[in-house]
């Protein structure tokens, strides 16, 4: 039997191994490897990559509400620069509830800021990030699972699946999306908290110009965003993400082109004009998901892996990217300083940095729909009291401006 000394010396070893090369774990590699140029990473991606890095277009392309904050840590990474021309700006968030009278506008004028946030689809984000991680030293192995994880006294023990050889690894970091098989093999499981609703996401073609507007309206049966996504063939278009109950998502995914585009006119109204064209429709159930840990020894649980919003603020992804700042920032200065970056003590001062933004943001998202969902005209005419009084008080709008830039437990910071 071999001794964990004599295995040491037999197996690959890496600084830190991220399993899972989506948005969250190659943002972190990048990360990583700008501040700790020596530092030898690994990306382990169950799915293979496009060998070219390029899609053609398409109406239907996925996208991500970037936060005012992402923008600053990707241009941190040197990436801004690269996907800014594939963005659309926020320049207004309009918030109302239908069938009453409350209203928000927020600004960034108002807020001090470029834009409120920038919507761009998921495939210049992963080129961008593909490209970049090409000039640094991170290797990456795709397609490649986790077979099976062993803690050692040093770190941790990986053997893979597909290649059938074993890597070790001081740093485990696990960054592959919702219910996580990797975390799960450790025994971290995930606590889900089902909505009862479901998520229909869209992209739609818009009459008239959305002029970097978006929108988020709550309606009786669930709420519904239109963001604003870059023009295709020169038409105007948008996200839309709606969420409805059950039944009527299944009515809805099952409806002709025309019968969904005359529902969603119906529940949206006309601030947009017509609704011309509906792309490739997906439902999802939504539930609130969270990591029953995100730190042991030598081990991080990142992403969706650690939690997984309701889409209604468009958080998510934003949420996620803090915390790869923040963690990226707690490994670099623990390394410069010689301590042990991998252990508890470490990984605990990371989570105790993101704490409170990790509830409070968990909060909003979990809460809003639920305020909005209810039907009593007191809790009525209380939220929609408060949407006219944060209309009417620029402090108010400033607070929830912060919020949805991610500066609300942060530093906010001005200008571009």
């Amino acid at each position: 039997m071999m001794t964990e000394t004599s295995e040491q010396s037999s197996v690959e070893h890496y600084d830190l191994v991220i399993v899972g090369g989506g948005m969250v774990g190659i943002s972190l590699a990048l990360l990583l490897a700008q501040q700790q140029p020596h530092w030898k990473l690994l990306l382990l991606e169950a799915q293979a990559y496009d060998s070219s890095g390029k899609q053609s277009p398409s109406f239907d392309s996925r996208s991500t509400a970037l936060s005012w904050s992402s923008r600053k840590i990707f241009q941190a990474a040197g990436l801004w620069s690269a996907l800014e021309s594939y963005t659309s700006a926020i320049n207004n968030i309009h918030v109302s509830d239908r069938g009453h009278i409350g209203l928000t506008r927020i600004s960034a004028e108002e807020a001090g800021v470029e834009a409120l946030g920038y919507v761009i689809e998921n495939r210049w984000i992963g080129a961008g990030l593909l490209d970049k991680l090409a000039a640094t030293s991170v290797e990456m192995m795709a397609p490649e699972r986790v077979a099976k994880i062993t803690p050692l006294k040093s770190g941790v023990r990986v053997d893979l699946e597909n290649c059938g050889e074993t890597i070790q690894t001081s740093l485990l970091v696990i960054a592959d999306g919702a219910n996580s098989q990797t975390a799960q093999k450790l025994g971290i499981h995930s606590d889900q908290q089902p909505y009862g609703q479901q998520g229909i996401i869209a992209n739609i073609g818009l009459q008239e110009a959305h002029n970097g507007v978006a929108y988020e309206r709550f309606t009786d049966q669930g709420p519904m965003a239109m963001l604003p996504l870059p023009d295709f063939d020169g038409s105007p278009r948008c996200a839309l993400v709606w969420t409805q109950p059950p039944e009527r998502a299944a009515e809805l995914m099952a409806a002709s082109d025309k019968d969904f585009l005359t529902a969603l006119q119906e529940s949206f109204g006309y601030r947009m004009g017509m609704v011309q064209k509906v792309g490739e429709r997906v439902a999802y159930p939504l539930a609130l998901t969270t990591a029953s840990e995100q730190v042991r020894r030598n081990i991080v649980v990142l992403g969706n892996a650690a939690h997984s919003l309701h889409p209604v603020a468009g958080q998510g992804f934003n949420l996620s990217l803090r915390d790869v700042a923040t963690l990226a920032d707690v490994l670099g200065k623990a390394k410069s300083a010689g301590l042990e970056f991998s252990s508890l003590e470490t990984l605990e001062g990371y989570q105790q940095q993101q704490l409170a933004d990790q509830q409070n943001t968990l909060m909003f998202s979990d809460n809003l729909p639920k305020l909005f969902a209810q039907s009593s005209s007191v809790v009525a005419l209380g939220r929609n009291s408060g949407l006219v009084v944060m209309d009417l008080l620029p402090s108010l709008r400033s607070r929830f401006a912060k919020f949805g830039m991610g500066m609300a437990n942060k530093e906010a910071g001005h200008g571009s």
